[in-house]
């Protein structure tokens, strides 16, 4: 039999829709019903504590009771979410009288309209019914939702003179390597560029994904060797937008985590060009976290410090003073310190960090070349070198360094 409903959306901006029941379901279908403008007024005698903060932020009114009759007079849609199946024919019967739309969470038959398995993407939002059943519907949805960030369907959005994104350039960070990593939003745009001008610890699978008339600009940054002046850069983002072209700027981790990100919207900023930031994950902690090192850990280290090792300590370009580092009994994190690993070490053991300090070193993390090597601080430079540890790699010293399953 197809499936009996209707779909339609509903303009619940402002309007008042009431939910019967805060436990689990209450807090999956609160969010989108508080986006879309709702003012919801919720009746239960408990609620989870996410519910409950909702009501606190004043996003919600919450009439800290049992359900009674009458509580949907002047409703515009309800949703009867409780744990017992009476309260919930109850407010439908209600619902009925009222002649109020309402969901129907423990048996979505009985209800008066369901709830779809719903996607949003650029500006998208659609719904998929199943005829009662909700896993297919929600199949459906996530692999539409996965098409359409991949671009392998179109959203057939059609660029207007009031667009925030477009053109411009929008700077993007792709994650830590692996390309199922980078933000839903930066896959999006990444999907509607003109010109990509992408670094080398960019994800690099996500480059097979563009449109064949899509110009790719490689901006790679090899350490220590042959690099694309930062000026070039800067240059090549401004003349691509200048000629009309949307531009992604294609990053590995965040931009602004020693990425030079700022230094690239300065420069579009003082061409007038418009600029879209768009954070991603940083490898300095998801790449830790990948090789089960979290950074953090209840009553192991109570401070993170994130440095970069592109020049050593003593050097008169450092800025970081790696003798209060080594005074610090939790966790330093460096970046782009393989090279110069035995420098670094011995300045934190100089400083007086003890020599058995756990240290952790993960190259390629996220990657299928993915390894790791545990250490301790005075062992770590010869171990590295000695297993042939190349960058990009993520270095742990501090505790949690120490930490296993």
């Amino acid at each position: 039999m197809d499936d009996p409903h209707y779909l339609s959306g509903l303009q619940l901006a402002g309007r008042r829709v009431v939910m019967v029941g805060g436990g689990s379901v209450a807090q999956r279908r609160l969010p989108r019903l508080i986006r879309a403008g709702a003012r919801v007024e919720l009746v239960s005698p408990h609620t989870t504590p996410s519910v409950s903060a909702m009501a606190d932020a004043g996003e919600l009114v919450w009439h800290e009771r049992r359900y009674a009759e009458g509580d949907l007079a002047g409703a515009w849609y309800a949703l009867a979410c409780t744990d017992d199946p009476e309260v919930n024919a109850a407010v439908c019967a209600e619902a009925e009288r009222e002649r109020v739309f309402c969901v129907r969470a423990d048996e979505g038959e009985s209800g008066s309209a369901v709830t779809p398995a719903s996607g949003r993407h650029g500006g998208l939002l659609f719904g998929v019914l199943s005829g009662g059943e909700p896993l297919r519907s929600a199949a459906v949805r996530d692999s539409v939702l996965d098409a359409l960030h991949a671009g392998t369907v179109l959203d057939g959005r059609v660029p207007r003179a009031d667009d925030t994104e477009l053109p411009g350039v929008a700077l993007v960070g792709g994650g830590p390597g692996d390309p199922d990593l980078i933000t839903v939003r930066g896959r999006r745009l990444l999907s509607r560029a003109d010109v990509v001008v992408v670094d080398r610890l960019a994800p690099r699978e996500l480059l097979d994904e563009l449109a064949p008339e899509v110009e790719v600009v490689d901006a790679a940054k090899i350490p220590y060797g042959r690099a694309a002046s930062q000026d070039v850069i800067n240059r090549t983002l401004v003349e691509k937008a200048q000629e009309g072209k949307f531009v992604v700027r294609l990053k590995g981790g965040d931009p602004y985590l020693f990425g030079r990100g700022f230094e690239e919207v300065q420069a579009c900023v003082a061409a007038g060009v418009p600029v879209t930031m768009v954070p991603g994950i940083t490898s300095a902690f998801a790449v830790p976290a990948v090789a089960d090192v979290p950074v953090t850990h209840r009553g192991v280290a109570h401070e993170v410090v994130v440095v970069s090792g592109h020049v050593a300590p003593g050097d008169p370009r450092s800025l970081v003073d790696w003798s209060v580092l080594a005074r610090l009994s939790g966790t330093i994190v460096l970046m782009m310190g393989v090279e110069r690993l035995p420098q670094f070490a011995a300045a934190l053991l100089d400083g007086g960090r003890p020599a058995d300090t756990p240290a952790t070193v993960i190259e390629d993390g996220t990657m299928r070349t993915q390894r790791t090597l545990r250490s301790t601080l005075a062992k770590v430079a010869d171990e590295a070198a000695a297993a042939g540890v190349k960058p990009p790699a993520v270095i742990v010293f501090g505790p949690v360094a120490g930490l296993a399953r």
